[in-house]
């Protein structure tokens, strides 16, 4: 899509990735299930190579069906130069480290990050010769780049953090990095790119889950990369190496979702709103752990830096165990218990950090609950925490 005009957020989410060349006069970008192309040459084969996005080559490197969504996320982040797509979230932050980091490297990771990110590090870097040094996410640029040794290389930030929520001074750790010459990785899954546009805050490579909000009807596993120029070709290498592809299936019902990114996360926005608001008048919560409230660690970045919020966020019971906390999210109607989020549905899961914390172990009070607020009407959602609560006050 041409870039002469500038255009808002909600127009480009429509737009991206339909070239016309690619829609053949269709409204959607068909699905093209491939694995072998065809040549009418030995000379049309040979310059199919090497494989680049828009030039058909081999069904492993892609059709209009994945370059069209590629694109369309590319077109999200002012700056970048590109965007790959991967079979998981997990796979995309694996293939971004993978890209910046090799043996002997040392990596900053924030201590709230995604379990399975913490997973990687712990064991396939270590077993790779990658060193990973873990840092509290309410941490200063200053405090981070005290941290920095001559091994360091790259410094990866997750705002807000998964479990506890705690938002990042994404730009100065950036402007810092660069200072330094580090590159920057941020998951911005919670986010996306519509309320957090990372690589015009100065990012290199910032992952998203399209699993979650991007695809926004829990029916699919997919993690995408986005890339600053500085960055692009090394990040398009290493996913090519390893092989990684999306079904053009997947792909197709990613971009449908993504046409309508905008509409959900505002309603996702106003509805976990309104149930936190109710949460933290009542007497069995302690505390809400929403980037949006005043007293979250960071709110004063995300109300710099951000131009919504999403529907996950976190509340601690005030008193009571865990069994009591257990019992309360089993007492839910309306919430499933289920991992994953950024869906149609409301989820309710105990979250738990300590196990998968060393840097910032904090009280909150009592057991902690992660809440996503789906589609449903508020009100029901807010009877349905109403009666769970009455049932099994924490207290």
């Amino acid at each position: 899509m041409s870039d002469k005009k500038p255009m808002h957020p909600d127009t480009k989410l429509v737009l991206g990735g339909r070239r016309k060349e690619w829609l053949r006069g269709m409204v959607n970008v068909p699905v093209s299930r491939t694995s072998t192309i065809l040549f009418d040459s030995v000379e049309e084969i040979h310059a199919a190579y090497p494989p680049e996005d828009g030039r058909l080559s081999y069904g492993r490197n892609g059709t209009w069906t994945q370059w069209s969504l590629a694109e369309a996320l590319t077109d999200l982040e002012p700056g970048a130069a590109g965007t790959r797509l991967f079979p998981s979230g997990s796979a995309a932050v694996s293939i971004a480290l993978t890209s910046v980091l090799g043996p002997g490297d040392e990596l900053l990771m924030v201590d709230s990050a995604y379990g399975p990110t913490r997973h990687f590090c712990d064991r396939e870097l270590k077993r790779l010769g990658i060193a990973t040094r873990y840092y509290d996410p309410v941490a200063t640029p200053e405090e981070l780049e005290a941290m920095i040794s001559d091994k360091t290389r790259a410094i990866f930030m997750e705002s807000p953090g998964s479990l506890t929520f705690e938002v990042q001074d994404v730009p100065a750790i950036c402007a810092m990095a660069k200072k330094r010459g580090l590159t920057t990785l941020l998951d911005n899954t919670w986010a996306t790119s519509f309320f957090f546009p990372a690589i015009a805050k100065g990012v290199d490579l910032a992952i998203v889950a399209c699993t979650k909000y991007i695809s926004g009807h829990s029916d699919l596993m997919m993690g995408a990369v986005t890339a600053a120029p500085s960055h692009w070709e090394r990040l398009s290498r290493t996913g090519r190496s390893f092989g990684q592809y999306v079904s053009p299936d997947d792909a197709y019902l990613a971009a449908r979702g993504l046409r309508t990114l905008g509409v959900r996360l505002r309603q996702h926005e106003l509805g976990a709103v309104k149930v936190a608001h109710w949460l933290k008048d009542q007497p069995q919560v302690e505390r809400i752990i929403h980037p949006a409230f005043a007293d979250c660690p960071g709110h004063e970045f995300w109300r710099r830096d951000f131009l919504g919020s999403s529907g996950l966020f976190g509340f601690a019971l005030k008193g009571g165990g865990d069994a009591a906390r257990d019992r309360l999210v089993e007492s839910l109607e309306l919430f499933g218990i289920g991992y994953s989020w950024g869906g149609f549905e409301s989820l309710a899961v105990p979250a738990e950090p300590d196990p998968i914390r060393t840097a910032s172990k904090r009280d909150y009070g009592g057991p902690l609950v992660r809440l996503h607020v789906g589609l449903e009407d508020p009100d029901d959602l807010i009877a349905d925490l109403a009666q769970a609560l009455a049932i099994h006050p924490a207290s």
